[in-house]
């Protein structure tokens, strides 16, 4: 049997932690940033910790080697 290929799409948003949980990075970060203030920036540049329903999928999916 081939290997299974990786979703390059999601191996380049998604990352694993230490204990096997997902990061990822948040959105609104981009432009338009007048109007966001400095702590809901702040905030936005950290990554973020996937919830277990939606880890499970990009896993088992998207990153089958992860």
């Amino acid at each position: 049997m081939p290997k299974m290929k990786t979703k390059r799409c999601a191996a380049k948003r998604f990352s694993f932690t230490a204990n096997g949980k997902v990061k990822y990075k948040k959105m609104n970060l981009r432009h338009i940033l007048t109007k966001k203030n400095a702590k809901r920036k702040r905030h936005l540049r950290q990554t973020g910790i996937l919830s277990d329903a939606d880890s499970a999928k990009v896993r088992k999916q998207l990153l089958p080697y992860g």
